[in-house]
């Protein structure tokens, strides 16, 4: 007979064999999941930061042969795309891209699945999958200004070519209390103080959303290591995304597959507005020397006033401090801005009031630096918001708004041409402003007591993304896109706000006669509408033979009282005077969009980085 105490030991015994079993018996813990088709399992958000993704397991198979679609809503926009083989080994699945939000999807998936018997067995395979995605999630920035959730995009125009578009939509919530707990204090100087979290997310040409970054993974508003504003995305030629926040710079896949998330290097801090991948394979970064030692022997972290040139190790190759290169006590541009919107500093207090030479002055003998408008090493001189390359002679393109300027400089640090109006340039660089002309070649007057120039030519005014055009420059001529914001506009304020306007431009440079022609413009006929104070984007679009324009403020009512900006997106046929499509974004404060392509995210093509 057994004892009381062997009696419960056989049933405690008897309990654990029956769970072992339920488990998968002595072969091991059983798998569980519904498999719904002919492979394996689905997994949503499969990196934790991209929602509307999922994959669909191989189930222990071989993949080849992929292709995704993501069957639309009623009149909603398919998304179709091939997948290559590696990206199915990388993935260990489909990689399905593009669901809707809070929305039982389907998703056709066509396959070669190849067994592992000895045969080797393929079978051709197309079916159908159910996969639920969950509503979009943004978090509170706190403010009364947030007034819902995501950004509601209205298509007001779109033309049947650009029906397949998805567009890229880099915005930013406003500066919350998190954000301003990080701050930098030694040496003195930075720009760490503004902390808007990221609101980043992919439209189709109907308006939905079919992709987000959920960032709470990899950002914390509270951390300087973590923090910051989220900017510069750009789709590099092997279909990932890469950008910067913070002290930060990133590359992911369109899945949230990290490639990397490195901080920047040491010398270097304040990362913003522009990360663009090189021909050579290296990127360049705008960024900001962490410790600078001004003529008048103080330490100051500088701002924004840096570019640097990272290899794929994270080694810095060059970099470009414009400290060192042109002049930071050039005050002529800086004493006509608007100080209430000074890019992301926004002051209602301030709206429409200039600083005087007095104020200037006795700034510049303060110990008063950071992100804030002023002249010198250590304060917001420069405002550099993109750069660029150009592969034909080794050189940068910087577009600095605080210069209103747009300029060239070589490897060798030298300034090979200036953009720009020709008031209060030091001699060292009068040789380098380009000279307006006409389509004939011809030289174009401006008045210089006005800014006021024949023939509708106009300079750019504390504008954004000077981008040269590739497929349309060669070696000594240089088209670009810029965004010409506006503000300052003549080196003066209006008599009345309403009066600013903001352009798209498309300029022709000549280097070898150090000219500069006005080849198409978009804006000015919109008026204070369209008017974006600070941020915006122009961008060539080499597939369509477009020019994409977000005007990415307008709305902003700085000078009415602080507005939640509503931005438009637009694009144009080359050379079009009207825009083939308008997207309306309600209550978001805009900073870049773009078209994104899904094909070249799971089957790049050839095409170099721009």
């Amino acid at each position: 007979m057994l004892t009381k105490r062997q009696f419960l030991l056989s049933i405690a015994a008897l309990s654990v064999s029956s769970a072992l079993q339920a488990a998968g018996g002595p072969s091991g813990p059983a798998v569980h999941f519904q498999a719904q088709g002919k492979i394996g399992e689905v997994f949503v958000n499969p990196y934790r930061i991209a929602p509307l993704t999922a994959i669909i397991g191989n189930g222990g198979y071989e993949l080849k042969d992929v292709s995704v679609r993501v069957v639309p809503k009623k009149g909603g926009q398919e998304i179709a795309y091939a997948v290559e083989d590696r990206i199915c080994r990388t993935h260990g699945g489909i990689p399905v891209f593009g669901l809707y939000a809070d929305y039982q999807n389907t998703v056709e998936v066509s396959y070669t699945r190849i067994s592992n018997d000895a045969a080797r067995t393929a079978e051709k395979v197309k079916e159908n999958y159910k996969i639920y995605a969950g509503p979009a999630y943004v978090g509170s920035d706190g403010t009364d200004l947030q007034t819902g959730g995501w950004f509601q995009a209205k298509v007001l125009k779109m033309d049947r070519k650009f029906k397949d578009r998805l567009y890229f939509v880099n915005n930013i919530l406003e500066n919350n209390p998190r954000g301003g707990r990080a701050v930098w204090n030694n040496p003195a100087g930075g720009a760490l103080q503004w902390g808007g979290a990221p609101e980043v997310g992919i439209i189709d040409s109907t308006g939905e959303l079919r992709w987000y970054l959920l960032p709470d993974s990899i950002y914390n508003g509270n951390s300087i290591e973590w923090g910051g504003v989220m900017m510069g995305f750009r789709q590099n030629p092997d279909g990932a995304l890469t950008w910067g926040y913070g002290q930060r710079y990133a590359k992911y896949d369109i899945l949230g597959r990290k490639i990397f998330n490195r901080m920047l290097p040491e010398g270097y801090d304040d990362f913003s507005h522009a990360m663009v991948p090189m021909q050579n394979g290296n990127y360049l970064i705008r960024v900001s020397d962490a410790n600078y030692k001004r003529a008048d022997g103080k330490n100051v972290r500088t701002v924004r006033d840096v570019m640097i040139e990272v290899n794929e190790s994270g080694e810095v190759v060059d970099d470009w401090n414009l400290n060192n290169i042109l002049d930071p006590y050039r005050s002529t541009v800086i004493k006509t801005l608007d100080q209430g919107a000074v890019c992301l500093n926004i002051d209602v207090a301030k709206a429409g009031q200039t600083m005087s030479d007095k104020e200037l002055a006795e700034l510049d003998k303060s110990d008063n630096f950071g992100d804030i408008l002023g002249s010198g090493p250590g304060r917001n001189w420069a405002h550099v918001n993109s750069v660029d390359y150009d592969p034909t002679d080794d050189s940068i393109i910087v577009s600095s708004r605080h210069q209103s300027a747009i300029i060239k400089i070589g490897r060798d640090k030298k300034v090979k041409w200036i953009i720009g109006s020709h008031e209060g340039w030091k001699d060292a660089f009068k040789s380098k402003l380009l000279t307006p002309v006409d389509a004939e070649g011809k030289p174009i007057a401006c008045d210089e007591n006005t800014n006021h120039c024949e023939k509708n030519f106009d300079w750019t005014w504390t504008q954004h993304t000077a981008w040269r055009i590739d497929a349309k420059s060669k070696k000594g001529i240089v088209y670009l896109t810029v965004f010409d914001n506006g503000d300052g506009r003549g080196m003066e304020q209006p008599p009345l706000p309403d009066m600013k306007y903001s352009r798209l431009v498309v300029y022709k440079v000549d280097e070898a006669k150090m000219t500069i022609e006005q080849v198409w413009e978009y804006g000015k006929e919109k008026g204070h509408e369209y008017f974006s104070p600070v941020t915006g984007l122009c961008e060539y679009a080499e597939d369509k033979d477009s020019v994409v324009g977000y005007f990415s403020t307008a709305g902003m009512r700085v000078s009415h009282g602080k507005a939640m900006p509503s931005p438009f997106i637009t694009e144009f046929a080359w050379g079009a005077k009207e825009p083939s499509v308008v997207i309306h974004l309600k209550d978001t404060f805009g900073y870049q969009a773009w078209p994104f392509s899904v094909k070249e995210a799971f089957k790049p093509t050839a095409r170099q980085a721009r």
